[in-house]
């Protein structure tokens, strides 16, 4: 029952790549901006868990809160100082702002506390458990459990709450939300700390995963839940837990399959199939612009 086994595990790596999309397509769904530095918001969730589990003695639910706490600071810091005053600019101007902001926080933090990796402590017990014939760690469905509620509260307060709302009109049309007396302002920055709270949420998860941490570690996973956003169709929050789903699972098959070499290039060759073949995603919708 191998199957089985890298199903489970697929998908609880999927859903750290899904938590990470979701601050993607929030925000682009909103302000048409690829957050690029997005991936070193997870970098800073994990060393935030990381120290409070590792300095404070805290445990995993604790440090997982703290870290997600922490890290809708810091994305409301960065749409505040750097994306706020680019927002009525090109859009390739935005872009290369996220491109300086990530290269900016990776070796701001280097500059800080240096290069070198930390060992994730282990917080979670790492049991096994016989489901169906598969052996299943105890890890993986924490992970799974946990990113799944998790992912049930976003639907919740998208689609129920005066927030969420907010954030629906303002992506549907920013200057006629404006009109309605919605403050845009303040609904993109809630947006920015959501999407980051899940990003720091990720990164707890990937350490305690992994349990390898370091200062450039929000690259290759920051790219991967870009293509697992593209994949759902960017902009659109079902599709990014989707295409995070779908990504992580073809990569643990992948690896089973004994390419595990070839696991990172799997998503990007599912970016190039996507864009040639289907560039709205998933759930996308192809629409013609007037000109």
């Amino acid at each position: 029952m191998d199957w089985i086994q890298q199903l489970v595990n697929g998908i609880s790596l999927g859903s750290i790549y899904a938590l990470i999309a979701l601050g993607y397509t929030m925000v682009y769904g909103i302000i048409k901006l690829i957050n690029f530095a997005h991936g070193e918001v997870f970098m800073i969730g994990a060393f935030v868990g990381f120290y409070a589990i590792a300095g404070w003695g805290l445990g995993f639910f604790p440090a997982l809160i703290i870290a997600m706490a922490v890290c809708a600071g810091m994305g409301m810091l960065i749409e505040r100082v750097a994306y706020r005053r680019l927002r009525g600019s090109t859009r390739i101007a935005a872009l290369i702002t996220a491109i300086g902001i990530s290269l900016f926080i990776q070796y701001l933090f280097i500059y800080f506390r240096g290069a070198q990796p930390e060992a994730y402590p282990e917080v979670i017990s790492n049991q096994t458990f016989n489901i169906l014939g598969a052996q299943i760690s105890s890890q993986s469905l924490m992970i799974l459990g946990t990113s799944i509620v998790l992912m049930i509260v976003l639907q919740f307060i998208v689609h129920k709450t005066k927030i969420g709302k907010a954030m629906r009109a303002v992506s549907h049309d920013m200057d006629a939300a404006r009109l309605m007396g919605i403050n845009v302002n303040t609904t993109i920055s809630a947006t920015f700390a959501i999407g980051s709270s899940l990003a720091g949420a990720a990164g707890v998860f990937f350490g305690v995963y992994y349990t390898k941490i370091e200062p450039l570690m929000g690259v290759i996973p920051g790219l991967k839940a870009f293509v697992a956003a593209v994949l759902g169709g960017i902009g659109i929050i079902p599709g990014a837990m989707v295409g995070g789903l779908v990504l992580g699972v073809v990569e643990t098959v992948v690896s089973g399959l004994g390419y595990s070499l070839w696991r990172d290039a799997a998503a990007f060759v599912i970016l190039i199939l996507i864009l040639l073949f289907k560039p709205s995603g998933i759930f996308g919708k192809n629409a013609r612009e007037k000109v």
